[in-house]
């Protein structure tokens, strides 16, 4: 079983937006936004092995300026209508609704998990981006010297950002406005964690406890900076997809690879415990809980079933 590749906008057709195609979308997008609250999780990997990756950087990266000319074209009520279709706006609406009912529902119960159970979530996501690694592979038609040094640099470059000190700090509003813009580009880039990156710029948690208790001013700017910078990043990603889809692929499967450091099972706190926020990877057998063998290997069972029949279903739905 392989990855589905999205179509290219040539490709799209009206049963793209036929109810059936738009729950699936919707769907998709609701395990893009559960994927999205854990960091080290990137909700683009998600995007990528369901199928929808490069339908969803077309569409974010045909807004702009351009669409005054569509609009003008028409005019009216009918230059609206052209708008909406240029930028596939059915599609990122069913989509965005699925990324927010995720977080309006799972984003207390994850949080939950992570503080709790963290072995648990984390085996499973492991599982679920080692099998990713494996189905985008096969996807890679041919392989050469310059795709496999962009491979590498995608694995070398999530290390490095997974490695990074974790910034302790109160976040203001502008710095929320800010972390809310590196933090979008990230999640695009499947591999790049936007939460991981929010955590790393102190804003996570600011950030979660605004969704929990809907804290408008908190959300409103965040998401005002995540529209700066999506705007702003989507439209190189789509050239290069449109020009290198291969060599980009292989950029991005590395970057997912590379995540499996952030998202390793077995984590230890500075003190070699776990009375404290678990950041450093340790061996299975020096986990103070034990290696709960069984229990980590079912999960991550689990996760890549469960990603290997996403692709699947992409591959009918895309």
């Amino acid at each position: 079983m392989t990855a589905p590749q999205s179509p290219r906008p040539s490709e799209s057709s009206a049963a793209d937006n036929q109810p059936k195609s738009l729950a699936a979308t919707y769907i998709k997008g609701m395990a893009m936004g559960a994927a999205d609250i854990v960091p080290g999780v990137s909700g683009g990997t998600i995007a990528l092995i369901a199928g929808i990756y490069e339908r969803l950087i077309n569409a974010l990266g045909s807004i702009g300026p351009s669409l005054w000319q569509v609009f003008r074209a028409e005019g009216g009520l009918r230059g609206l209508v052209a708008v909406w279709r240029q930028v596939d706006a059915t599609f990122l609406l069913f989509l965005l609704l699925g990324i927010a009912s995720s977080f309006a529902t799972l984003a207390g119960m994850i949080k939950h998990l992570l503080d709790h159970q963290p072995l648990l979530i984390w085996s499973f996501f492991f599982g679920l981006v080692v099998a990713t690694v494996f189905l985008l592979l096969t996807e890679i038609k041919r392989w050469n010297i310059g795709r496999m040094l962009l491979f590498l640099v995608g694995i070398i470059s999530a290390v490095v950002i997974s490695s990074l000190p974790i910034m302790t700090t109160t976040p203001s509003l502008p710095y929320l406005f800010f972390a809310g813009a590196v933090a979008i580009c990230a999640m695009i880039l499947p591999g790049v964690s936007g939460s991981f990156i929010l955590l790393l710029l102190g804003a996570y948690d600011a950030v979660l406890e605004a969704v929990d208790t809907m804290n408008l001013s908190i959300l409103l700017t965040v998401i005002a900076g995540m529209a700066t910078g999506l705007l702003l990043f989507t439209r190189a990603l789509k050239w290069l997809l449109a020009h290198y889809y291969q060599a980009t692929l292989a950029l991005l499967t590395g970057f997912i690879a590379g995540s499996l450091v952030k998202v390793w099972p077995w984590k230890v706190d500075a003190l070699g415990t776990l009375d404290s926020d678990a950041i450093y990877n340790v061996m299975p057998w020096q986990y103070p809980a034990g290696a709960q063998w069984a229990t980590t290997i079912g999960l991550m069972l689990l996760g890549a079933v469960l990603v290997s029949l996403l692709s699947w279903w992409g591959n009918r739905h895309a």
